[in-house]
């Protein structure tokens, strides 16, 4: 084989490995694309914005006196899938996660 034939080999490969990355990309469902780790905290009428799962978990556990392990997963299933979770009901409001 020549060098120019197996450069050109190398060149088509690449290409379709590329294009096979994109296609699986894009199959990727939107609410994975989303997920970055952070999240908000709604309590009441004010919200706590782009914080960490961790940290939007401690914040909520601590005002509605839960523990925090039970709100973690629920903080991480916001951010997989963007659908917002109450962690507690108050007199001032509820305590929410939502998506950031």
């Amino acid at each position: 084989m020549s060098a120019r034939l197996v450069t050109r080999c190398k060149q088509v490969t690449a290409t379709f490995c590329a294009t096979g990355l994109a296609a699986v990309a894009m199959a990727a469902p939107a609410s994975a694309q989303q997920q970055d780790g952070l999240i908000n905290v709604v309590i009441g009428d004010i919200t706590i914005e782009d914080v960490t799962v961790a940290v939007a978990a401690l914040v909520a556990a601590q005002i509605c006196g839960v523990q925090v392990g039970p709100v973690v997963l629920l903080a991480q299933q916001v951010d997989a899938t963007s659908q917002q979770r109450t962690v507690c009901e108050l007199e001032t409001g509820d305590v929410v996660l939502t998506q950031n």
